[in-house]
């Protein structure tokens, strides 16, 4: 059993107490969201965030930039738009947006707003996300959308003019998106004056936020009065916080799925009705703690615990089921990723359970290699999970890792994404946006130059950037239209002139998603055979390919689905995203077009987009390994690919997964003189054909 402890005296230790900002209040609710059956205007006068209307509405009109620092819980992302639509602000067709950096947390405030205000979602409330776009174009009024849609948004319109006022939620996530949008619209601003930004944050470094956008210290103002006034304004706002208990290990744990699981079960046994929110790493530890957790409760004849995963990918029908009230004499328990940790409000959690770790991409630019990679949370982080405790009543949260590892070891706030990760995507839609001088392009936090230096080679070899480094015409202009990956745009356009461009966009689709499989413990060999009866000798794509005719022959059947071990909600999105595709490239100009079952052009077509991650097998290798041509990196084929232990002479593949080998994905096997065909500024035949030693 995993031992905690309580440090200090008998007084619990206050949540952020070094930031501030924790309040107390009195509830005597008995419903799991501590609201009762109050009506909606009640419940929104009670969110601490109402006592700051007016204030946040003031320095909205005065100031071009307000940085907000909330707490999560404290109403922020749900009540600010209504204030300002309330204020005046989407009158005369304009639109007030409000960003966030995952798409799921758009989805669900942007219901949570449509239902506060008795409006259709769609109409005078709407929300986009990549391939998903309920808004309208006449009504709405307040539009919840990712940061990486504003972004696109930016291609048809570089200064975002229907815009009043952007809000940019969750800034302190630093995704990726985010520091790029900052940055554009710090500029933007610049040619609209009157544009209002509003930065909103649970734990950002206001003080850094407020002077990368104080225009009148940068451009030597003086102090006469300027409308709006250049200088962001800041203003800190309380969550609704009752009193968290904090208990640490005594000893470090050697298993953290181990530890939370009987954590979970203690909890269970010796604490008060409430629901438990549990954070690990992704979606194989949430799986597996759930079946650990629901064989240890059945056969301790618990039938009071309700395990309910949470993650990105999750269907939305899973979705709902987590944010729906815990039944009476039920106890909820909510295995999620660090989604939950500042995106979304689970308004019934009484107990968190931290293991401490999340997953996170980082991006090696010398060897071109992204590593899927579990490391420790920030002090910021590990206080928003902790909050998670306090929502309704007093709480607790237990961290599997001890007061000393978190006072000495841990780092205050994470790595900003946008200095981890590759970002080919990040520059070419700069380019896109006019942004020409990259290296000197005003960032949040700078990127490596290695990495820029890196994402220019790519894209350069790609025939997206000439040698000036601008955005090739048409290619380089019609591979930024397509929201995808770059090679696998790069892919669809080559389609066209292999006849096979229906084909590319169905396989285009099923890339874009994480996985077209229904993974489930146990039955490994039941899934491996459904696999089988798509597979084929040529690899993945051409799979993938079977997958969804046979998806489509039988009427998008779920049935179908679950007989072959397919993800249906998956396979729904794939068909969605292949519709929308299918529009993208008609409007760019490419015919649409079967190969009638050639599949040689179907891989002529991706080695034309992939040829960057070509892959030879090694001479006598028995144990299936391969070499990358471009920095003889050594690699496997991971075992859930239909080529596994097939192992043909040449490859390409869509990506490498690291975990204690490097693993590519979505392999296909190619002849070798394609790839000179594809690149031959890129491949010469000698390289192709090396000297044996």
């Amino acid at each position: 059993m995993t031992r905690f402890w309580k440090p200090g005296t008998e007084n619990p230790r206050l949540l952020d107490d070094e930031e501030g900002g924790v309040i107390f209040y009195n509830t005597s609710s008995s419903s799991s969201s501590g609201y009762g059956h109050m009506s909606m205007d009640k419940q929104r006068q009670r969110l601490p965030v109402s006592k700051y209307r007016t204030a946040i509405l003031y320095l909205v009109e005065k100031h071009a930039t307000t940085i907000i620092v909330g707490e999560t819980g404290s109403g922020k992302t749900t009540q600010i738009p209504q204030y300002l639509k309330e204020a005046g602000w989407a009158e005369g067709g304009r639109v007030i947006a409000c960003t966030q950096p995952r798409r799921l947390a758009v989805q669900t405030v942007a219901s949570r707003v449509a239902e506060e205000m008795s409006v259709k979602l769609g109409e005078e409330v709407g929300y986009t996300i990549r391939f998903e776009d309920i808004t309208n174009n006449d009504l709405t009024r307040i539009k919840f959308l990712t940061d990486g849609v504003l972004l696109r948004e930016m291609m048809d319109d570089p200064l975002l003019s229907k815009y009043s006022v952007i809000m940019v939620d969750e800034a302190h996530e630093r995704s990726l998106s985010t520091d790029i949008l900052l940055g554009l619209l710090k500029k933007i601003q610049r040619r609209r004056p009157e544009l209002r930004l509003i930065i909103a944050s649970a734990t950002i470094e206001a003080k850094s936020m407020a002077s990368f956008f104080n225009a009148r210290k940068r451009q030597g103002l003086d102090d006469e009065q300027i409308e709006p006034n250049k200088e962001p304004a800041i203003i800190s706002v309380e969550g609704r916080g009752f009193n968290v208990q904090i208990y640490y290990v005594e000893e470090p744990v050697p298993d953290y799925l181990r530890a939370v699981v009987s954590t979970v079960l203690s909890i269970d046994d010796l604490e008060p009705m409430g629901d438990i929110l549990v954070f690990l790493t992704g979606q194989d530890d949430i799986d597996a703690a759930i079946q650990m957790l629901t064989e240890d409760s059945q056969s301790n004849r618990k039938k009071g615990l309700i395990v309910l995963p949470l993650y990105s990918g999750l269907p939305r029908a899973d979705q709902d089921l987590v944010f729906s009230p815990t039944p009476r004499g039920k106890r909820k328990v909510v295995i999620s990723t660090n989604i939950a940790e500042t995106s979304l409000t689970l308004e019934g959690v009484v107990y968190v359970v931290d293991c401490g770790f999340t997953k996170q991409r980082i991006y090696n630019p010398m060897t071109d290699i992204e590593n899927l990679v579990v490391t420790s949370i920030s002090k910021a982080s590990a206080r928003q999970r902790a909050g998670r405790a306090g929502r309704t009543r007093p709480g607790k949260c237990y961290r599997l890792y001890t007061e000393e590892y978190f006072i000495n070891e841990m780092s205050a706030y994470g790595i900003p994404e946008i200095q981890r990760s590759n970002l080919v995507p990040c520059v070419i839609q700069l380019k896109a946006l006019g942004v020409d001088n990259i290296l000197g392009f005003d960032w949040p936090s700078s990127p490596s130059p290695e990495a820029l230096i890196r994402a220019l080679e790519v894209l350069y070899s790609l025939g997206v950037l000439d040698d000036d480094a601008k955005l090739t015409s048409p290619a380089g202009f019609q591979v930024a239209e397509i929201p995808l990956d770059p090679m696998i745009s790069k892919m669809i356009l080559a389609s066209n002139d292999f006849g096979c461009s229906e084909e590319a966009i169905t396989i285009a689709a099923v890339l874009s998603i994480q996985s077209i499989w229904f993974s489930s413990k146990g039955v490994q060999k039941e899934m491996d055979e459904a696999r089988l009866r798509f597979a084929v000798s040529e690899g993945d794509h051409v799979t993938f390919l079977n997958v969804y005719k046979g998806f489509i022959e039988s009427g998008k059947s779920s049935n179908w689905c679950h007989k072959n071990f397919l993800n249906y909600q998956a396979m729904r999105k794939v068909h969605e995203i292949r519709l929308q595709l299918r529009r993208i490239v008609q409007r760019l100009g490419i015919t649409l077009k079967s190969c009638e079952g050639d599949m040689k052009v179907v891989r002529k077509a991706v080695t034309a987009g992939f040829f960057a991650n070509a892959c030879q097998l090694e001479a006598f290798s028995h144990n299936g390994l391969y070499k990358t041509i471009r920095s003889s990196q050594e690699v496997y084929i991971h075992p859930s690919s239909v080529l596994f232990r097939v192992n043909p002479k040449w490859i390409v593949f869509h990506s490498i997964v690291s975990t204690d080998r490097k693993y590519m994905r979505n392999v296909i096997s190619i002849d070798p003189s394609w790839l000179t065909e594809a690149a031959p500024h890129f491949y010469q035949h000698k390289q192709l054909n090396p000297i044996p030693h």
